[in-house]
């Protein structure tokens, strides 16, 4: 008798380990959903999924929206990551001008993604990867690839199956990529479908979730669709037809929304509510409200008052105790110092594409973080390059001096990262004026080459001082191209990725600034570098190179003696810029501008009480609290 059982046993584990071998998608393993949870196998054992999908309109506030729900999970102590689906053909985004979907957001691995990446990255405190942005292009090539191998063994390789069975098979293996510091893996995946359903290209990716939903059993499951109440200036009366439709769109396609988030400027009535809970086959508490806020920071505190957690603690089956959400508090923090702001501090951001605000997305939140951090409220004077050069003066000349005029009034001066030669003398003029007039200043990428090229021509004198980008014949090249660089190809050809950048001086504000750190680890992306040969010339003039990479080749960060805060680097620091971290580089051009550096440098760059959050703030992982806005270290790892 107890053989048979000790058989029965064995045939048992067998096919357990059979089906997973065989990958089911409904046996996703992670490990245990935290203390709490220890003893409920089953759950501990399964991936929870949330698919953001949007209808009307593109660009109404997804990706917000999915950070927000995520920040509250992890508010709970559950581990989250992240992925975004991006329906077009392109591989990445590293090509695209940022005219069309706003900036490129670099990762650590080197992964040229959308912008919403960054969103996730600084509401839940991750590091994703580049697999973590999904596109028709990735898909489709890794289909190809499986086919001229012979994978498919001589079958028809068509949209369904075989597209629909590689997206979920890649979302459920970046799932269990561990996205926290302390490597554990999430327990809960926000999936983001970029543009709008109903859209062609995006078929494929709301038929993969179709079956997918059946694949990995209801109970892990659920749809938030994001959908746009207008309200009329002529009636003032908030219309729901939109929602309505959108919603039967996506139900006609196979998919049912759990909660349905309406975007609306003005907070939802509760009889427009209960109209979108009959005509959408929704209980009034599946309607939630996302109306325009001050500050991106009250959306977490926004779902969590109307009861999202509640909600899909039930929906998903994930038994959350009932306990002070320390995380949130921080949030609460955050947006209430937002609101009552008094002192104001101006950048001037001088660039190319300054007519599409999310062309320059993390530098503007990397400025805001650091201007909260010093309890100043922020004004970004966008300023086209190009309105500065003289050409301007005789074309334009009202543009020319409202440009100039915007510049000279402004705190601090702000030269961002680009491409191309067009309005890079108008740059540099604006980088002249700020080092002769010892206003603050910071250039991220091109900004510090074009420091360098202007000290070249106004100090050292050599006129036609430039970079082979612009100008490949000149005889003084002080930025080259880099020699692995493959001129012949565009995607993914730069130097990309983290990358290390050695401090060569203690006597540096920008080290100190870095809590006197031997070495950072910061996010690049470029093609051109500062020409070594020449580095000797500038430092004999007081321009000094400060940071350089491992090897000593590559110049990484440039100051300027007798200057308050004159600071050029070859990274993207705003790319790793948190709230409650703000990126370094950005917060010294902050504290310059608003009179602060000198103090804050003699206190040991420690902000005054009324400048940290509390105790009671909490960090964004569950055991993290933090008593003192502090730097994360970079010298250990």
């Amino acid at each position: 008798m107890s053989r048979c059982r000790h058989q029965k046993v064995s045939v048992k584990w067998s096919r357990e380990a059979e089906r997973k071998a065989a990958g089911s998608m409904n046996q996703t393993s992670f490990g245990s959903f935290g203390g709490r949870w220890e003893g409920k196998r089953s759950q501990s054992r399964t991936m929870k999924y949330i698919l953001v999908t949007g209808g009307v309109i593109s660009g109404i506030g997804k990706g917000i929206i999915a950070s927000s729900v995520g920040t509250i999970l992890k508010s709970c102590g559950l581990h989250v990551t992240a992925i975004k689906i991006d329906p077009y053909i392109n591989i990445d985004a590293g090509t695209f001008s940022p005219y069309e979907h706003g900036e490129v957001f670099v990762l650590d691995d080197g992964g040229e993604v959308d912008l919403d990446l960054g969103n996730y990255e600084r509401f839940l405190d991750i590091r994703l990867t580049r697999d973590n942005n999904l596109t028709t292009g990735k898909i489709y090539q890794s289909v190809i690839n499986k086919e001229r191998r012979g994978d498919y063994l001589g079958k028809t390789v068509q949209v369904v199956p075989h597209i629909t069975d590689a997206i979920q098979e890649w979302v459920v293996k970046q799932a269990t990529v561990p996205v926290d510091d302390d490597d554990v893996i999430p327990q809960v995946c926000v999936i983001e479908l970029g543009g709008t359903v109903g859209d062609i290209e995006s078929m494929p990716f709301v038929e993969a979730f179709r079956q997918f939903q059946f694949k990995v059993k209801r109970e892990n499951f659920c749809n938030i669709h994001v959908s746009l109440i207008p309200q009329p200036s002529a009636t003032g009366e908030q219309k729901t037809k939109p929602t309505q439709n959108s919603v039967r769109e996506l139900r006609g396609l196979g998919l049912s929304p759990d909660l349905i988030m309406c975007r609306c400027s003005t907070a939802l009535e509760n009889s427009v509510k209960e109209k979108i809970s009959m005509f959408c086959h929704v209980e009034p508490e599946q309607v939630i409200c996302v109306h325009d806020v001050s500050s991106i920071y009250k959306v977490p505190l926004l779902l969590e008052q109307q009861g999202v957690v509640g909600y899909l603690s039930r929906r998903l089956n994930m038994p959350i105790e009932t306990r002070p959400r320390k995380m949130l508090t921080k949030w609460k923090e955050m947006s209430d110092r937002s609101d009552r702001l008094l002192e104001q501090c101006s950048v001037a951001l001088v660039g190319k594409y300054t007519k599409f605000s999310d062309s320059y997305a993390s530098v503007i939140k990397a400025l805001e973080h650091s201007a909260l951090a010093i309890s100043h409220k922020l004004e970004v004077k966008y300023i086209d390059s190009a309105s500065l050069e003289p050409s301007t003066l005789k074309e334009e000349p009202v543009k020319y001096h409202e440009a100039w005029q915007k510049l000279c009034s402004a705190d601090g001066i702000l030269v961002p990262g680009g491409f191309g030669v067009r309005g890079t003398e108008g740059k540099i003029r604006a980088i002249n004026w700020a080092r002769k007039q010892k206003k603050p200043f910071l250039g991220v990428c091109l900004g510090m080459q074009l420091a360098v090229c202007e000290f070249a021509r106004n100090t050292l004198g050599w006129a036609d001082a430039n970079s082979t980008e612009f100008d490949p014949e000149s005889k003084h090249p002080v930025v080259i191209d880099m020699p692995e660089h493959n001129p012949g190809q565009m995607g993914g050809t730069m130097r990309l990725g983290k990358r290390r950048t050695i401090f060569k001086t203690n006597n540096s504000v920008l080290r100190k600034l870095y809590e006197d750190a031997e070495y950072v680890d910061e996010r690049h992306r470029h093609r051109f570098e500062v020409n070594p040969e020449l580095k000797s010339h500038f430092e004999e003039k007081g321009f000094r190179f400060v940071g350089q990479d491992v090897e000593g080749e590559r110049m990484e960060v440039i100051e300027l003696d007798d200057h308050p805060y004159f600071v050029g680097v070859q990274y993207h620091p705003e790319f790793t810029s948190r709230p409650i971290k703000p990126s370094p580089p950005y917060l010294g051009l902050l504290l310059a501008a608003a009179g602060k550096l000198q103090s804050y440098l003699q206190k040991g760059c420690r902000l005054s009480p009324r400048d940290t959050y509390s105790d009671r703030s909490g960090g964004s992982t569950p055991e993290f609290e933090i008593s003192e806005l502090k730097f994360p270290s970079t010298s250990n790892e």
